[in-house]
């Protein structure tokens, strides 16, 4: 009754609706009676547990991990005894929620009484143990008071000078780590001193903690938070204990263990806003939180190095330190995010101005870490992989708070907190700039890509203008501040440029690792974004001049920048520079065009995203949801106001369901981008912003390529394609200043000028990114404001007013520039080696010329942009000069002045050189003709290359600009190949036969490749082509085409042509496996069901080799052995196949080959020391080499000739030919080698599937074996041509068959074993014998009516001498097609009822009188009839049996049928065996024509019938003398000695299938992966199932090892003779064990994207794959696994 109470009280705890931190005031009282022991007895329960963690602690220095390991483990008992108490319901926790928060209690029995010495010495080790615990000693709390003093003088914004370094040793030292002291502010006493506990509850968790979270412990502390009061407390006493988390987290050895331990307990505490807040309110957990992170990032801080070396008083992170590198600070961030995540207690943060200056200081702590300096001279010795730590983070202690600061600032009513947020930022900038002593130029050769507070500024602007309607320039710095801003951010974009130009190659390969980090998808919102966007704000409010000069000095590219032909770099190497100004290039085309910060929604954020990552490869549903950058976060459904993730992918991607490629790799299913996305949404800006490999932006260049030229819009090599932009917001209207600005426009006509010139170091890339600044210059135009004109008092000079008029693209576009004075090389063709003007004429030209050419520097040009913005914003200090300490930088020292001034000659505008390029680019004189643009259709503009660039261009500029249009056509008319200029005609001529031979090359390359694709297509028909339908004679030796002269073979090795002799013989490179594909035959075409349920099994009784085995076994037992073994055929388990690649080789090459491959040290696929190898030509996997027999081809006038001897005749000469004894091979190479062949044929299979006699080894057994082999390949190409011969040609399969060869090889060693003339049967065939009754041998032979007809063929083809003449095989299939029709017949007789054979009989009787009985079925059927029941037991029936039996009526025409359908598997074999010794052709038919169709091509009809259908299988008999004396010898051979099953045969077998699998993997799953295995009764940590039996077994399990084997590899042996395919439950996919070596061959179940979730990982549904499950059993069937699947490796037993 008790128990009932408790279980009540326990469930309507549980399912209480108004749990709440207070419960109602109605619930019904627990009678005290039934609590009042549970009171009494459990309060001395758990201070015996705390006794006992009190007395297991051990000082620190002496506390060693296996003695707490010890003390936990005897403590096990306790704690599991008070698990269980919680798992009794409410009641039981109310009880102990009293007794773990009773102070009084506490207060009593923690101290111990005065006379108990065990308990006094453990309350003196827990008092040892707290102040072990404390923050801050005692001394150190004395020292920080003049710290604390001045932090309050400072206030605030002194958080973050009070990073005093100091040497843990007192003194000072650069580099090593620094001691950083912070405040313990007055805010929070408690963190720092000692831990005070007042109950149990608290001592509890001060040891979980120090004892580092035992399971057991934290699983009873969570099982109690059920209880609301238990709840409360429980959270204060972690958050009191948070601190001390901190220091026991950092000191573990199994940080990662405690991490995951301490976030399952506070992500149950943190997670709930009410309970979070309550924190916040009354222990000050964000103060705690914040000050806990200080401390522990204290402990790895070291001076930064960024600008100033000697001067910086930054400190950063030490990112080598464990703490960073193993990421230990991770379960503390998680718990700050999680509290972040709740609206009230992220306000709270953002009121709170002290709190965010604390955390700002704490951002600052990552600002500049990992500092990256560049090598100059050597390599760098070792390679840091310490960026890992800075990216992680950055990204998990920065930016996510960041994140989740963001999604509280979404709505207007926020604006304070973003504007709070952003003062603080600037105001933390500001410190940071001055403590690292940064001015106005960053220092060279220095990056760091970690700039949060960088990042944390742009990201709250970006906020602040999308969605609370700030003014943008409220929130900005002065001028000079933005300037300093802007410095980092563009040093990462130019250092971007600088890796990717080799220029950091000295540095190792981890700094390409950064820059891919820096844009990598799960960094790039947090990092490349914010940058990019803070210098387009930057750009926008900045002088543009200043900004495009900046961005070219910080790329190093200012001094190629010049339109002489020739200049001198300091700093960048030739090379380098191509790429550098393709960068800066890229980066000002990036910067003026992205707009996903500058008003873009949410949902074309997305779209732009998504399309990017499509248009770079085809991409899984997974892979795309992993590649979108998460925050604003798309995954999760639906992102605020805007479509779902799975609406935009459908919206722009066309799904490709999954396929199973050739090669043998499988495709999962794939999005790939729509025609339309292709045509009107490819952004190459956005591809290249988001590519981690640069070979992504050159496949999505292909696939565009593709399909434009798929479309027929352009078949050239296309041009990234322009794409319009969304609208700037308003705010950022001053971004497209940068489009229109003097510097800007120079650049872009020096660029045009040099390109058209065809100076060194400009390329295509140059070009398309200067036409693309023109045409975002011209679709985004500026708004006249004159006041805009009005500059402030300029110093010296204006050099660039000069060049252009005005500022507008538009009107700079046609002015034209006369001359421009350069500085050049005293070497180039430009300097003028005249002399000076005489006359005073050509003198006064001479000086006009040089006042009017233009100067262009952009270095000057941003000094004096720098001075003005500086004077403009400090009016007051206008004399000051601001050191310039990169004054000299570009000019490096000890270059001897060799520069002089020249005058140069252009006379050009932007319009004349984009026409002149037009025309050189189309190879053209005039190729665009004056009335060009009278009517432009600008429909195809869209796509094309730079000429269409150009044409789009001057349309868009003549369609704004009257005369623009008037100049452009101006220009049409009158445009001449370029001047020259003087004395520059050596390189002129270049410049002109520079097209000239590219198109030459072009022309050669393509004749090139015409000839390589031609040379690999004929080689692709000769050596590998699998499908033509002409034979060829190396691999179908038998084929009627070779004829008189001797077979010639390749060697692939040594590439010489010959004939195989007996001293140097040819083999066939081939590959022997066993096999048991054939005796997973079953009678139902049907597969079986996986069984997935207790009541569903598999029985393996109905399957080929299992009835074959009972077969056999069967006539062991009543008849004499060695007859058995000659009268069925064994290999359908575990026989051996055959196949080859159709290569060959010399003998004597395969074996030097051999021995290379031992010699190689390189980690092969497979095993050398077992005969294994690699086709060399082909690569196919191959472990044997098959002999070829020497001499001619088959000779068609011996042996082909249709013969008119007497069948009488064939007979006896048949039997002649048998009598000769077999002759013993000369001894010789070719002899040595099918020994060894034979060898290796024995040694593919197991000795069980061999050895089947009465005594193990004798040559009976050998026999048996030998043609049993050359049934298993008949038989398996039957069933690859499926099943039957009605296809007819040589199919894939026989293309490939050695079948010819593998017959010679069995029959020379099969002709050394004679057959006794007496047990002969083909006497018994053909001939009547004289039957003896006595006893005189203990068992009689295996009577012919039980014989295997097929086995019968292959053992008279294989013992008679080679090559058989084809009338004597005929003759063979003829006498041997009587004896399969009489047991077609008998098998008959038993399925009829006694009535239906009364009336068969009569029926029988009628027609052995008519003309012809032994060809009438009717007259045999009588007759075997008659014969049989002489015994009666052969027709006796059970009585269950005969109902069945006479369910069916037996007509005339159904009796046809079943006579041939029991006969067709001899036609079929003997067909094949035909096709393969005499190359008859196969003629394809019916199925209904199949019979009569193999009767003629075997020579048992003269011709077909018509209709085909109307044969009758009896008139294909021949007898040899009277069938009627011949069936009776036969029939008396059977009665009275035999068991009536063995005459009931059913030779037709479906083709093998694997099992079949239900649609959902769930059911698999649920059913298997807590089943018991059937040998070890244990649930197995990795349990499989056979796909061909059903079996379950332990992969890798100890449990079911059985000689050192596991149960995977035994099974595999033992069902598929060495062969397995295993599905595993836990991976869902499926793994092949082929022999010594295992391949993971892929999954089957793929989710509702098309796509594996191996490892069940993404935790997907899964569901059955048709198409892929096919392809896996044709593997199977076809014995391909080694041949597609190319990854395998040794399970060395193992599995």
């Amino acid at each position: 009754m008790c128990h009932l109470f408790i279980f009540v009280l326990f469930f309507t705890d549980r399912f209480c609706r108004r749990h709440r931190l207070r419960t109602g005031e109605n619930v019904p009282s627990i009678p005290r009676d039934l609590l009042l022991m549970s009171e009494m007895v459990l309060p001395r329960f758990i201070l015996c547990i705390i006794q006992y963690l009190r007395d297991g602690y051990i000082e620190p220095d002496t506390s060693a991990e296996r003695d707490l390991q010890k003390v936990l483990q005897q403590l096990e008992p306790q704690i599991t005894f008070l698990e269980e108490l919680t798992k009794m319901g409410g009641a039981m926790r109310t009880v102990l929620t009293k007794i773990l928060t009773n102070q009084q209690t506490y207060k009593e029995l923690s101290m111990g009484k005065e006379d108990n010495l065990y308990a006094k010495k453990n309350y003196d080790k827990y008092l040892s143990a707290l102040k072990n615990s404390d923050l801050v000693s005692v001394e150190e709390k004395n020292q920080s008071a003049a710290a604390d003093i001045a932090v309050g003088a400072e206030g605030g914004a002194g958080a973050m000078v009070l990073l005093g370094t100091e040497d843990q040793d007192g003194g000072q030292s650069v580099g090593q780590r620094k001691r950083v002291k912070l405040s313990s502010s007055t805010k929070d006493p408690y963190i720092i001193d000692s831990l005070k506990h007042k109950c149990f509850l608290e001592e509890l968790l001060f040891w979980t903690i120090k004892f580092e979270f035992p399971q057991k412990m934290v699983t009873f502390l969570l099982n109690m938070l059920p209880d609301q009061d238990y709840k409360i407390t429980f959270t204060k006493t972690f958050v009191q204990h948070y601190a001390f988390i901190m220091k026991t987290l950092m000191k573990s050895h199994e940080s990662d263990t405690m991490s995951n331990r301490i976030v399952h307990i506070s992500v149950q505490l943190f997670s709930n806003e009410e309970l979070a807040r309550h924190m916040t309110e009354e222990c000050q957990l964000l103060d705690i939180m914040v000050t806990v992170l200080l401390y522990m990032m204290e402990s790895c801080l070291i001076k930064s190095e960024l600008q100033d070396e000697e001067n910086n008083r930054h400190v950063v992170v030490n990112c080598s330190e464990a703490l960073l590198k193993n990421n230990t600070y991770w379960p503390l961030v998680s718990d700050f995010i999680n509290i972040l995540s709740h609206q009230s207690v992220a306000k709270k943060f953002l009121e709170d101005h002290s709190l965010l200056m604390l955390w700002m200081s704490f951002v600052s702590f990552f600002q500049g870490m990992n500092l990256n300096k560049r090598e100059l001279n050597e390599h760098v010795e070792f390679e840091s992989q310490t960026y890992y730590a800075a990216f992680a983070a950055e990204l998990e202690a920065c930016a996510q708070p960041l994140w989740g600061l963001l999604t509280h600032c979404k709505v207007k009513e926020t604006q304070e907190y973003t504007k709070t947020v952003v003062r603080y930022c600037l105001e933390t900038l500001q410190i940071w700039f001055d403590a690292i002593g940064f001015i106005d130029e960053p220092a060279p050769n220095q990056v760091t890509f970690h700039l949060p507070l960088h990042r944390y500024y742009a990201m709250f602007l970006s906020r602040a203008v999308k969605c609370q309607g700030l003014d943008l320039d409220s929130l900005l710095p002065d001028q000079e501040m933005l300037m300093k801003i802007m410095v980092h951010p563009l040093q990462i974009q130019a250092c971007l440029s600088e890796i990717h130009s080799n220029m950091w190659v000295r540095n190792g390969l981890q700094i390409k690792g950064q820059a891919m980090t820096y844009v990598q998808s799960h960094f790039c919102n947090s990092m490349i974004d914010p940058d990019i966007y803070l210098l387009q704000v930057c750009a926008s409010r900045l002088d543009p001049d200043y900004f495009i000069s900046s961005v070219f000095e910080r790329f190093k590219v200012v001094d190629l920048l010049t339109m002489a032909s020739q200049h001198q770099n300091a700093v960048l190497d030739s090379e380098q520079e191509r790429p550098m100004l393709e960068g800066a290039l890229t980066f000002l085309v990036i910067l003026t065009s992205l707009r996903i910060h500058l008003g873009m929604t949410d949902d074309e954020i997305l779209r732009s995203e998504m399309v990017s990552q499509l248009c770079m490869n085809d991409r899984t549903h997974s892979a795309l949801l992993d590649l979108i950058p998460e925050n604003p976060n798309p995954k999760s459904g639906i992102v605020p106001g805007s479509c779902s993730f799975e609406d935009v992918l459908s919206a722009v991607a066309d799904f490709k369901a999954p396929v199973f490629e050739p090669g043998g790799s499988m495709q999962q299913g794939m999005y790939t981008p729509k025609a339309e996305v292709w045509e009107k949404e490819f952004d190459t800006i956005m591809v290249v912003l988001r590519t981690v490999y640069r070979r992504d932006v050159q496949s999505a260049m292909d696939r565009y390529s593709a399909f434009l030229k798929q479309y027929g819009i352009h078949t050239g090599n296309p041009w990234p394609p322009y794409k319009e932009r969304t609208p700037l917001h308003p705010c950022y209207k001053g971004l497209i200043r940068l489009l229109h600005c003097k510097t800007l426009h120079i650049v872009i006509f020096t660029l045009l000028y040099k390109i058209w010139m065809d100076h060194q170091n400009m390329s295509e890339h140059v070009l398309c990114m200067v036409l693309y600044l023109i045409e975002l210059g011209l679709d985004n135009q500026v708004q006249d404001n004159k006041e805009d004109e009005v500059q402030s008092p300029c110093i010296e000079e204006h050099c660039h007013d000069s060049w252009f008029p005005g500022t507008n693209l538009l009107s700079n576009l046609h002015h034209v520039i006369n001359f421009v004075r350069v500085r050049v090389p005293e070497t180039a063709p430009e300097v003028k080696r005249e002399t000076p003007p005489s006359t005073s004429a050509e003198a006064s030209s001479y000086g006009q010329n040089l006042r009017e050419a233009q100067v262009f520097s952009l270095v000057a040009e941003r000094r004096r942009k720098f001075q003005e913005i500086i004077n403009r914003s400090n009016t007051e200090a206008a004399q000051v000069v601001r050191p310039k300490s990169s004054s000299t930088r570009w000019v490096s020292p000890g270059t001897p002045p060799q520069l002089v001034t020249e005058i140069l000659e252009i006379r050009e505008s932007m319009l004349s050189l984009l026409v002149k390029l037009h025309q050189k680019m189309s190879s053209k004189q005039n190729s665009l003709s004056a009335s060009w643009l009278e009517d432009p259709d600008t429909s195809h503009h869209a796509h094309g290359d730079g000429i269409t660039a150009i044409e789009r261009i001057l349309t868009k500029a003549a369609a704004r600009s009257c005369q623009i249009k008037r100049n452009i056509q101006d220009i049409c008319g009158k445009v001449c190949p370029p001047v020259p200029p003087k004395k520059n005609s050596p390189s002129d001529k270049k410049a002109m036969d520079k097209e000239e031979r590219r198109q030459r090359a072009r022309e050669r390359q393509q004749k090139l490749l015409a000839e390589f694709a031609s040379r690999q297509k004929s080689f692709m028909e000769t050596a590998m082509d699998v499908e033509s339908p002409e034979t060829e004679a190396a691999m179908d030796l038998g084929s009627s085409e070779v004829m008189e002269s001797e077979v010639l073979y390749d060697c692939v090795i040594c590439g010489q042509s010959g004939p195989s002799t007996e001293d140097r013989p040819t083999g066939l490179v081939v590959l022997l496996q066993a096999s048991s594909v054939l005796g997973h035959r079953r009678k139902s075409k049907q597969p079986k069901q996986l069984p997935t349920s207790d009541e569903e099994h598999i029985y393996l009784a109905d399957t080929c080799g299992v009835a074959h085995d009972v077969r056999l076994t069967l006539m062991q037992q009543f008849f004499k052995d060695s007859s058995c073994l000659q009268s069925v055929s064994i290999g359908w388990d575990g026989g051996v196949y055959v196949q080859t690649c159709g290569h060959t080789l010399h003998i004597d090459c395969h074996k030097s080959y051999m021995e290379s491959l031992r010699n190689d040290q390189v980690l092969q696929g497979f095993s050398v020391d077992k005969g294994e190898f690699t086709c060399p030509l082909c690569r196919q996997f191959a472990n044997s080499v098959l002999p070829c027999r020497p001499g001619r081809g088959t000779d068609s006038s011996g042996w082909h000739t249709p013969t008119n001897k007497a069948t009488c005749i064939l007979v006896k000469e048949v039997e002649d030919l048998q009598e000769k004894l077999g002759l013993f091979p000369t001894e010789s190479n070719l002899s040595k080698e099918m020994e060894l062949v034979i060898k290796d044929i024995k040694n593919a299979t197991q000795k069980k599937y061999m050895d089947y006699g009465k005594n193990p080894g004798s040559p009976d057994n050998d026999f048996l074996f030998m043609y049993s082999v050359a049934r298993t390949n008949l038989e398996l190409e039957l069933v690859h041509r499926g099943g039957n011969l009605c296809s007819g040609g040589a199919s894939a399969a026989a293309k490939r068959s050695c079948l010819n060869q593998l017959f010679h090889v069995l029959a020379m060693h099969m002709r050394l074993y004679s057959i006794d003339s007496a047990y002969n049967p083909w006497t018994k065939l053909t001939s009547l014998v004289c039957f003896c009754s006595g006893f005189d041998e203990e068992r009689p032979e295996v009577p012919m009516l039980f014989r295997d007809v097929p086995s019968l063929l292959i053992i008279f083809v294989l013992t008679m001498p080679q090559p058989l003449r084809k009338e004597h095989f005929t003759c063979v299939i003829k006498m041997l097609y009587n004896l399969q029709f009489t047991q077609a017949l008998a098998a008959l007789s038993t399925k009829l009822s006694s009535e239906e054979r009364q009336a068969w009989v009569k029926s029988g009787a009628l027609k052995k009188n008519a003309p012809n009985p032994e060809k009438s079925f009717e007259a045999l059927l009588n007759h075997v009839i008659t014969e049989l029941s002489k015994d009666k037991s052969v027709y006796k029936v059970n009585s269950e049996e005969t109902s069945v039996l006479s369910s069916s009526v037996w007509s005339p025409q159904s009796i046809e049928f079943s006579l041939q359908q029991f006969c067709l598997p001899f036609l079929r074999l003997s067909c094949l065996l035909q096709h393969h010794l005499y190359g008859d052709n196969l003629t394809g038919c019916t199925e209904e024509e199949e019979f009569s169709s193999l009767a003629v091509c075997l020579g048992l009809l003269s011709s077909a019938p018509q209709p085909p259908s109307a044969v009758h299988s009896a008139s294909c008999l021949e007898w040899p003398f009277s069938a009627f004396d011949l069936v009776t010898q036969w029939c008396n051979e059977v009665t009275g000695r035999a068991e009536r099953l063995l005459l009931v045969q059913e030779p037709q077998w479906a083709a093998p299938r694997l099992l079949q699998l239900p649609d959902n993997y769930n059911i698999i799953f649920q059913y298997y992966h807590r089943k018991a295995c059937t040998v070890c009764k244990k649930v197995p940590k990795d349990p499989a199932l056979c796909l061909v039996c059903g079996s379950f077994v332990c992969l890798k399990g100890v449990c079911c090892k059985q000689q050192g084997t596991c149960e995977c590899v035994l099974h595999s042996q033992h069902c598929g003779a060495a062969t397995g395919i295993f599905l595993l439950i836990n991976a869902s996919v499926i793994i092949i064990i082929r022999g010594h070596r295992f391949c993971l061959w892929g999954s089957v179940y793929l989710d509702a994207h098309g796509e594996e979730d191996r490892d069940l990982r993404r935790g997907k549904p899964l569901f059955l794959c048709e198409e892929r499950y096919r392809v896996l059993e044709q593997q199977w069937v076809s014995h391909t696994f080694d041949h597609i699947n190319k990854r395998w490796g040794p399970h060395y037993n193992g599995l």
